[in-house]
C-alpha cells in the first residue's frame, strides 16, 4: 500500500479513479486499487468506455448477443455501459457501507448531446437511475445553463448527482444554488435527505491549458511568470465559495434535516503540460471534504512521489485571489476563458459520445 496515498486519504481527500473497463472488473484490478491505492470511487465518461471497448475481448459475448437480438447502437451503448457501472457499484458497495454512504460511488454520464436541453437531460437522468438501480450511483449532469434546472429536478426526486463541466466560480455558485434548491424541494416532498448525495466536478488542468496559451501570446516576463498558476488558484477559490455556502443559514437548515454537503470534486487532474510536476493538481489541492478523481497514471505518480504535506487549499486563499488579480491586470479575460472552456467542453463531450457510438457500431459488425 502506498504511504503517500494513505496520507492523502488521511487529509480528508477521497481518492477516486477516473477510469473504468470490464477488463478492470473481471480481473479484480478495481478491487486491488481499492485495497492498495485507497481508491473509494470511480468516474466514467464516453471516451473511457470507447477506449475500453476497443481493447481485448471482455465485451465480445455481450456484443454478440446484442447483435443477435438486433439491438440498435444507442440501446447497445446503454446496455454495455450500465452493465459495467452496476458491476463497479457492486465492487464498491462495501466502501459505500463502510463510509456511511459518502464514498463507494460510481458515476455515469447523461448523453452529452442533451447538454443544452433541460427536459431531455432530466428524462435521461431518470432512465439511467432506473437502469443501473444502485444506491451508490451518481448521474453526471453538465453545469450548463440548461443543466442547472435539471440538477435541481433530479436532486428533488432523490437522484444523486455528479455535476460535471464546471470551470467558473460564478457557475459554481449557480450549481450550489441548484443543489440547495433541489434539496429544499426534496425536503418539502418528505424525502430522506440523507440518501441524496452530490459532488460538484470542478475542472482543473484545462484552465491552465487555455490561460497558458494566452499568457504565451502576451509574452512579457510578468505574463510568463503566471503560467501554471491559474488552475490551482481558481480551484482554491471554488473551495472558499463552498465554505461560504455551507456556513449559510440556508444550508444549516438542510443539514439539520439530514442533508449532506455537495463535496467539491477536482476533475481533469492529469497534468497536460510536461513542464509541470505530474502531481501538481493533487499536491496543490489537498483539503478535507474534497474528492480528487485521477487517471491511473496520475494515481500511480502520486503513489510514487506525491508531496502530501498538509492542507494546501484553505491556507492559500489570499495567494489565489492575488493570482487571479494579477491575471486580470496582465490582460487575461477570465469570463472569456471560462465561456470558451465550457463551450469547448460540451463539444468535446459530444465528440466523445459520437466516438463511442461509432466504436460500438464497429464492434457490433465484427461480433
Amino acid at each position: 500500500m502506498s504511504e503517500i496515498l494513505r496520507k492523502l486519504s488521511e487529509q480528508g481527500v477521497s481518492i477516486w479513479l477516473d477510469d473504468i473497463s470490464r477488463e478492470r472488473l473481471r480481473t479484480g484490478n478495481l478491487q486491488s486499487l481499492i485495497r492498495d491505492r485507497q481508491v473509494v470511487g470511480v468516474t466514467s465518461n464516453p471516451t473511457i468506455f470507447a477506449s475500453a471497448l476497443s481493447k481485448g475481448d471482455a465485451y465480445d459475448t455481450q456484443l454478440h448477443d446484442l447483435k443477435i437480438r438486433g439491438v440498435d447502437v444507442e440501446e447497445a451503448v446503454r446496455s454495455i455501459t450500465t452493465y459495467d457501472i452496476r458491476w463497479a457499484a457492486d465492487v464498491l458497495r462495501p466502501v459505500y457501507d463502510a463510509t456511511g454512504t459518502v464514498d463507494g460511488r460510481v458515476s455515469i454520464e447523461v448523453d452529452p448531446r442533451l447538454a443544452r436541453e433541460t427536459e431531455k437531460t432530466i428524462a435521461e437522468a431518470r432512465a439511467l437511475w432506473w437502469l443501473v438501480d444502485r444506491p451508490n450511483l451518481f448521474i453526471k449532469i453538465p453545469a450548463t445553463a440548461e443543466g442547472l434546472p435539471a440538477i435541481t429536478r433530479a436532486i428533488s426526486e432523490g437522484i444523486s448527482v455528479n455535476v460535471t463541466l464546471i470551470f467558473s466560480l460564478e457557475r459554481y455558485r449557480a450549481v450550489m444554488n441548484a443543489w440547495l434548491s433541489g434539496l429544499e424541494q426534496a425536503k418539502a416532498k418528505g424525502l430522506d435527505l440523507s440518501g441524496i448525495e452530490s459532488v460538484a466536478s470542478f475542472f482543473v488542468s484545462r484552465l491552465d491549458g487555455e490561460i497558458d496559451k494566452r499568457l504565451d501570446k502576451i509574452g512579457t516576463p510578468e505574463a510568463l511568470a503566471l503560467k501554471g498558476k491559474a488552475a490551482l488558484a481558481n480551484a482554491r477559490l471554488a473551495f472558499a465559495a463552498f465554505e461560504e455556502v455551507v456556513a449559510s443559514p440556508r444550508w444549516q437548515a438542510l443539514a439539520l434535516a439530514g442533508a449532506r454537503p455537495q463535496r467539491p470534486l477536482w476533475a481533469s487532474t492529469g497534468t497536460k503540460n510536461p513542464d509541470y510536476p505530474d502531481t501538481l493538481y493533487v499536491d496543490g489541492l489537498v483539503t478535507s471534504g474534497s474528492v480528487n478523481t485521477m487517471p491511473e497514471k496520475t494515481l500511480e505518480a502520486t503513489a510514487d512521489h506525491g508531496r502530501i504535506t498538509g492542507d494546501t487549499v484553505r491556507p492559500s486563499y489570499e495567494e489565489a485571489w492575488n493570482t487571479m488579480a494579477a491575471l486580470k491586470e496582465i490582460g487575461i479575460d477570465y469570463d472569456d476563458v471560462v465561456r470558451f472552456l465550457e463551450e469547448d467542453g460540451v463539444d468535446k463531450f459530444e465528440a466523445s459520445w459520437t466516438e463511442l457510438l461509432a466504436t460500438v457500431a464497429a464492434e457490433l459488425k465484427k461480433a
